[in-house]
């Protein structure tokens, strides 16, 4: 019972130097870290008279940015509405609106992925059939159940 005593007085002396020694190493990680901070603010400071002027880290005005379709929620593909032709779409729509028109029947994204010169592997192909898809949910192609493409 004793031995018992003994160990469990030696242990919490034990933990209690290790404690002690974990304070002290994070007061000089605070203290470093307190260091850093105002070695940058002063630097801060020092670039801005205090604040009174701009740093030139950041430009007052931010740059333009030029807006097209697909930009800040504009729609790539429009809806398809009555007299509607396809110079409405964007090249590259375009551009599947006429393999679709002129294959024999429904088409399957990957025939279009290969007649655009594309591989037929999954990362190249499932784009297109995103782009397809895209295209018959606003009207301008039709999709069959068997996931095949044709021309409204």
């Amino acid at each position: 019972m004793t031995d018992v005593l003994t160990w469990t007085i030696e242990r919490r002396l034990e933990l209690a130097e290790r404690a002690e020694l974990l304070r002290k190493e994070l007061a000089e990680v605070e203290v470093a870290r307190l260091e850093a901070a105002e070695m940058v603010f002063g630097q801060w400071a020092g670039a801005t008279d205090g604040g009174r002027r701009p740093s030139g880290i950041v430009e007052p005005e931010p740059e333009r940015v030029a807006v097209g379709p697909g930009a800040g929620g504009m729609r790539v593909v429009p809806d398809r509405a009555e007299g509607m032709g396809r110079e409405a779409l964007t090249a590259e729509y375009q551009r599947l609106m006429e393999i679709v028109a002129g294959a024999d029947g429904p088409v399957m994204a990957k025939d279009v992925a290969v007649a655009l010169g594309r591989e037929t592997t999954p990362a190249k192909v499932e784009p297109v059939r995103g782009q397809l898809r895209e295209l018959a949910d606003r009207g301008w192609l039709v999709r069959t159940g068997a996931g095949r493409y044709r021309v409204r």
